[in-house]
């Protein structure tokens, strides 16, 4: 929840103290730039060290980073450049923390079976908190400033780490490889980009987080130009975004396998694009918070969907490289996304924009549609050794009705 008051905190105070639609873009864009740069080498690191250990260090940095913003605006002495400073160092943090997210929660889980479920249930509690956050932070920078919700941020990470030193895991000991960095990244890189689904799903999701999600950077000019409101109304857009989400990250835990999921992928990315094109057409404030729930919930399914397959899938030696390139997709294909969005709405204005973006993700989901049939045939076999498939029944040497037409012959 912290995490999510220090975003929409973080927009308002951009936009309250420049009015700049660009400078939103070119503050997404300092944010998660180094998560795109340096994540992949963070992929190395994370398959060397111990995954719990790391995400210790990037929570007490990222903790620092929230407690220096909070002074920084409960004194007064904010500005632009500083705040796209600090957003650099998070964007750095994230670099690290996500792969190692991603990998530690695998090493929680016993039965590769039981992965859809655990990634769902950790997504609907990332999405409650999406809920509750934002509209924590507009009702807490209306009655006060945004100086509190970075205040609030950096405490709760106290309890954050404490919860990583509390937990005792039976991990496997890590084996150290006497490879170089540039050679296990040259590994990963090649696992990844070998066609095959990793290659398909990860390329869909770097246009869906390159043309898609940059909506939000955008969302102050909704709720202040488009809908007339204030930072409460920024506050319900980004809960109801919260609350879709949090609907799909259910509906994807009460899944009793993974089957069904590239299907969902297609679907999903499909709803979250007609989603953005509505929401930019839109001009009435009920509308909207309904196609915010439209987009929450594709956004989510799509996510989660890739995720969860490509945590099935990959290799256990592989796996903190191969996070690092969704980390990659994920967050550093947004910065040039941010960049991007803050532009257009610079020069076409942000309704035309987010119409744009929402059309970008529909032929996404037509391009991804159209390689569904190669994706099934790739992860069927390994679908069957992890015994989530029946095991394939041996092929007959000949069509039955080869033999049969050789007994009428005879």
């Amino acid at each position: 929840m912290g995490t999510w008051m220090t975003r929409l905190a973080t927009s308002w105070l951009v936009y309250k103290l420049t009015g700049s639609a660009f400078l939103l873009g070119v503050v997404g864009f300092a944010g998660q730039i180094p998560t795109f740069l340096f994540a992949p080498f963070a992929g190395v690191w994370v398959d060397r060290l111990n995954r719990r250990n790391v995400l210790v260090v990037t929570q007490v940095l990222a903790m620092l980073q929230s407690l220096a913003l909070a002074a920084l605006t409960l004194t007064h002495r904010i500005n632009i450049q500083e705040i796209i400073a600090l957003s650099a160092f998070q964007g750095l943090i994230n670099a690290f923390d996500m792969p190692g997210r991603q990998t530690f929660l695998v090493e929680m889980i016993e039965d590769k079976q039981d992965l859809g479920n655990a990634i769902a249930l950790n997504s609907s509690m990332v999405n409650l908190a999406r809920l509750v956050g934002p509209s924590l932070a507009g009702a807490v920078i209306a009655i006060s400033s945004e100086g509190y919700c970075f205040l609030i941020d950096g405490i709760s990470y106290l309890a954050v780490i404490l919860s990583l030193l509390l937990m005792r895991l039976s991990v496997k000991e890590l084996k150290r490889s006497a490879d170089s960095m540039l050679k296990q990244l040259s590994e990963g890189w090649t696992y990844v980009s070998s066609p095959g689904a990793v290659r398909i799903i990860l390329l869909l999701f770097a246009l869906v987080s390159l043309m898609g999600w940059p909506f939000t950077v955008l969302m102050p000019i909704f709720a202040g130009n488009i809908l007339h409101g204030g930072p409460h109304t920024l506050g319900f857009l980004m809960g109801a975004v919260g609350v879709g989400a949090l609907i799909s990250a259910i509906s994807l835990a009460i899944r009793r396998t993974v089957r069904g999921l590239v299907r969902m992928i297609s679907i999903a990315t499909a709803a979250f694009g007609a989603g953005l094109i509505g929401f930019g057409l839109s001009k009435f404030f009920w509308l909207s918070m309904l196609l915010m729930l439209v987009c929450g919930f594709g956004m989510m399914q799509q996510m989660a969907a890739s995720n969860t397959i490509i945590q099935t899938v990959v290799d256990d030696s592989k796996r903190g490289r191969v996070m690092s390139f969704y980390t990659v997709a994920f967050v550093g294909m947004a910065p040039f996304g941010s960049l991007l969005a803050g532009a257009l709405a610079h020069a076409i204005g942000a309704p035309r924009t987010v119409i744009f973006s929402g059309a970008c993700c529909l032929a996404g989901a037509a391009w991804f549609t159209s390689q569904r049939p190669a994706i099934r045939a790739w992860i069927r076999p390994v679908y069957q050794d992890l015994g989530i498939l029946p095991p394939a029944e041996p092929r007959a040497e000949a069509p039955v009705s080869a033999v049969i037409q050789d007994s009428v012959g005879h």
